[in-house]
């Protein structure tokens, strides 16, 4: 809502990171005040096609540091608005940068650039277009993931994509449980080979293990219900292993993904039994009453909070329900299926997912939200209120506030009557 700014035209002295970092402000979502003066909306447009043309031909610069920031504004913009048809007329182009900068960048570079295809496929949705864009980057993102010589994060942010792209994009049942496979081969190797072991060790590579096992879980959502039949079987009995890791994101997602096995598992079979689930539910009731001393009370909390979740999914077959708000909508979560989807998308999307969730017609899709509400000028403005009124109601609520507590604070209140 800032004053729009003029634009010179990048040359090779302007192409330093210093140019960009000047040129990245329309990303910035604070750069957006609800309360700004008015801009021409065409004239922005053209300012933002134009810098990012620019940032499209500097992901192709001799300096890796320029290459990654110009990959990094990419992906601010692309999570902050709906650019189809300016990515529609470039894809080709964005998808040879994002695949020369995974096939040859550094662990940072690689990871920007995982993240920036992610994103292209978010705004391209479900076509012919995008699975020309996942056919040429699967096999890239596949080598990576499995290249044991690549850094770890590389691998992990290669990993999430994979699910995310694949997810998206592919309608050919044998390209879904090929990626399926390649992720199942990377986060099975946390399933401790000894079945009397007491528990997993951490390292380096848990993070890994970590994103394939989300992105695993996410594709398994689509999956036909013979396939998640078999995937269940093959799994359910070796997650719990998980629970037991030093790490705590790794216990986290182990407990999201044992829920979302026995929703599925029971939407595929009423009758579903689980042989151990006296020893699971044991498991799962001493994580979401952890007491432990030696781990930091936050991590503690998240724990409790998550676990007690899973155990009442697991022995109760109940699912805290959560609204989410974007705009004049709401959207309630109310499986582990759709909180796995939300939390991914998420995860990508940032800020920006209330954005996307009005917006785009891809996510609108998956979340079953139909087309997109389309508001006048008038009634948004009548919708919104200003910062002025919004500091008002502010500060009567705290007041209010302070008021109740004071009361139930004073130690001189009357408390004869209730002996």
């Amino acid at each position: 809502g800032g004053q729009p700014r003029n634009v010179q035209p990048f040359s090779d002295e302007d192409a330093s990171i210093e140019t960009m970092s000047h040129c990245s402000g329309f990303s910035d979502p604070a750069s957006f005040t609800e309360d700004g003066p008015e801009v021409d909306e065409e004239a922005t447009q053209e300012d933002l096609e134009y810098k990012l043309k620019g940032f499209i031909d500097l992901t192709l610069d001799k300096s890796a540091k320029t290459r990654q920031a110009a990959l990094e504004s990419l992906k601010s913009a692309f999570s902050s608005k709906i650019l189809y048809e300016f990515i529609m007329e470039r894809r080709m182009t964005l998808t040879d940068s994002i695949e020369r900068c995974i096939k040859k960048g550094k662990s940072d570079e690689q990871c920007a650039a995982a993240g920036l295809a992610c994103l292209l496929c978010v705004q391209m949705g479900s076509g012919i277009e995008s699975e020309e864009i996942f056919k040429t980057l699967g096999p890239v993102l596949k080598k990576i993931v499995c290249d044991g010589t690549a850094s770890i994060q590389a691998r992990q942010a290669c990993a999430t994509c994979l699910g995310i792209c694949c997810f998206i994009v592919t309608d050919d049942i044998t390209e879904l449980y090929s990626t399926m496979e390649c992720l199942e081969n990377i986060f099975t190797k946390a399933y401790p080979r000894d079945r009397d072991a007491n528990g997993v060790s951490s390292t380096h590579n848990t993070v890994l293990h970590i994103s394939a096992l989300l992105a695993w879980t996410l594709l398994l959502t689509i999956c036909p219900m013979n396939e998640v039949k078999k995937k269940i079987e093959m799994h359910l009995h070796k997650l719990p292993s998980l629970l037991s890791c030093d790490d705590l994101n790794m216990r986290i997602a182990a407990g999201e993904t044992l829920a979302l096995l026995f929703e599925l598992a029971r939407e595929t079979d009423a009758d579903f039994f689980y042989e151990d689930m006296e020893l699971l539910t044991e498991k799962l009731r001493a994580l979401a009453t952890d007491g432990n001393k030696h781990r930091a009370k936050v991590d503690k909390r998240k724990q409790r909070s998550v676990f007690r979740d899973v155990l009442r999914a697991v022995e109760e077959r109940d699912f805290p329900t959560e609204m989410v708000k974007f705009g004049p909508e709401r959207m309630y979560i109310d499986c582990w299926v759709k909180k796995q989807t939300y939390d991914t998308f998420k995860e990508i999307l940032g800020s920006g997912m209330q954005y996307h969730l009005q917006s785009n017609d891809f996510l609108r899709n998956v979340f079953e939200l139909g087309p997109p509400v389309m508001l006048d000028a008038a009634a948004l403005k009548t919708m919104k209120i200003s910062r002025f009124e919004r500091h008002l109601y502010n500060s009567a609520a705290f007041k209010a506030r302070t008021k109740a507590r004071s009361k139930c604070r004073d130690k001189r209140a009357d408390v004869g009557e209730f002996f």
